[in-house]
């Protein structure tokens, strides 16, 4: 099915209280304006337009880093002046040469809208037997939304809002959803009969519905299965509320493929992860971006993850990782900061209060306390001891260091970098090593320690 989406992101969205636009917020750490964009091009949508306003260039700044290798074709088009929703549409007409085929027209604070809801939406314009369709939707509690008034043959008759309702089309629990689908060449021909001559003096969509009913057309409702897909974000309060119905359906689908999730409402995970069966998903576990997360895991409790690969068997406990690539059976935490360019190899340990930056932790080997370790390739078998830090800064450049294999780093190592200690090797503890060190040899460096007998009686005399 060849259908065009166009989506509507102009508007200011007041009520957000914000210096972003609306569909610049985020649910589970993906703007909204993007869980709409996701679910057209799944829809199979072969072609998407989002019509940009208020904070133009924020929101195209968002589709331009998120899909500029995207294999469908995304664009952005500008409404100057806001007049309305049908103006907005016949910008996007008027800007990209739409003349054919299903028009979906989405808002871009409609962040659970499902790719089944919105191809089958499209698919009541595409057969030819009606011209327009308003999306619908049953919630809990109709009241605050406009009805769905049909006819006995399921034809659009109109749609009422709230404060003119009449008891009995008060009693109608069919809603608009506030999007619309239309066979394009139609809409195109008629786009321009929609006048604004209403107390705000703008160009409303639903308009077009009467219009094309007036020109002979069909009009009705497509009913959406699960009234979530239906609901919008006009304040702080609502997008709180859509993104905990936006966690229990990913959380409930994951569970489904035989993750468990100690507190499915505790914990929150992107749209774009993913986690393998057996994996044990502890409460206040946040993951964003795209991780990947293998199987027979424990992830948590108190960890966030950003676009994080993790192989099987892996233990992340109070753990924060970003752009962080793990391997297997790698266990991590509790308190440990992983920070961009880390890669963790097969049976690597990295332990409590310690941050690993930009390095490669060799296969086996331990960081297990208390460190930091940064711009470092890391052979495999090597122990670092407590309080050992590679000092990567010169207040100029950062330098590498490079551990050899089955070397032992003694505690409280400060290795100056740039410094290669070799394979086999040991360091004493409370050492600054600044100089390369062989294979297999011992670098010691200590003042000599002085004993001062009497010091404490002398310091209270003077005192």
């Amino acid at each position: 099915m060849e259908a065009t989406a166009i989506i509507l992101a102009a508007g200011e969205g007041t009520r957000m209280k914000s210096n972003h636009a609306k569909v610049a917020h985020k649910i589970l750490g993906k703007p909204m304006i993007e869980w709409v964009a996701d679910a057209a091009i799944a829809a199979g949508c072969q072609r998407i337009i989002v019509v940009v306003g208020s904070h133009a260039q924020e929101v195209r700044g968002i589709i331009d880093a998120s899909y500029a290798s995207a294999a469908v074709s995304i664009e952005c088009v500008e409404q100057a002046e806001r007049l309305g929703t049908g103006h907005a549409v016949k910008v996007a007409l008027s800007a990209c040469g739409i003349s054919e085929g299903p028009v979906v027209v989405l808002n871009g604070d409609l962040p659970l809208i499902q790719p089944e809801t919105i191809q089958r939406f499209a698919e009541t314009v595409a057969t030819g037997k009606a011209a327009g369709a308003v999306l619908s939707m049953l919630p809990p509690d109709p009241f605050g939304y406009g009805r769905i008034v049909l006819d006995d043959a399921g034809s659009l008759i109109e749609i009422v809002e709230q404060k003119d309702c009449t008891p009995s089309q008060a009693a109608i629990q069919e809603c608009n959803a506030g999007c619309y689908a239309f066979d394009g060449a139609l809409l195109a021909a008629h786009i321009d009969e929609i006048n604004n001559d209403n107390a705000q003096g703008e160009y409303y969509l639903p308009d077009m519905l009467a219009i094309l009913r007036e020109a002979g057309q069909r009009v009705t409702s497509f009913c959406c299965d699960d009234y979530r897909d239906g609901l919008g974000v006009n304040s702080r309060a609502q997008l709180a509320e859509l993104t905990a119905i936006a966690r229990d359906r990913i959380n409930e689908a994951l569970m489904t493929e035989g993750v468990t999730f100690i507190d499915p409402a505790l914990a929150w995970i992107g749209p774009d992860c993913t986690i393998g069966r057996d994996t044990v998903v502890w409460p206040l576990t946040f993951m964003d971006g795209t991780c990947r997360i293998g199987e027979g895991c424990e992830v948590g409790p108190n960890t966030r993850l950003t676009n994080v690969t993790c192989g099987n068997g892996c233990s992340l406990n109070e753990t924060v990782g970003i752009d962080v690539v793990i391997e297997n059976e790698v266990t991590v935490g509790p308190r440990a900061y992983l920070r961009p360019g880390t890669h963790l190899l097969d049976r690597s340990h990295v332990g409590t209060h310690v941050e690993i930056k930009k390095s490669t932790i060799g296969e086996g080997s331990k960081v297990p306390h208390l460190s930091y370790i940064g711009d470092t390739t890391m052979g495999a078998g090597v122990n670092i001891g407590a309080g050992s830090i590679t000092c990567n800064y010169d207040g100029v450049h950062k330098n590498p260091t490079t551990i050899g294999d089955n070397t032992f780093i003694g505690s409280d190592t400060m290795m100056v970098a740039p410094v290669n200690i070799g394979s086999n090797a040991v360091t004493g503890a409370g050492g600054t090593i600044t100089k390369d060190v062989p294979d297999g040899a011992l670098a010691i460096e200590r003042t000599e320690q002085r004993i001062i007998t009497g010091y404490s009686e002398r310091k209270i005399a003077r005192q």
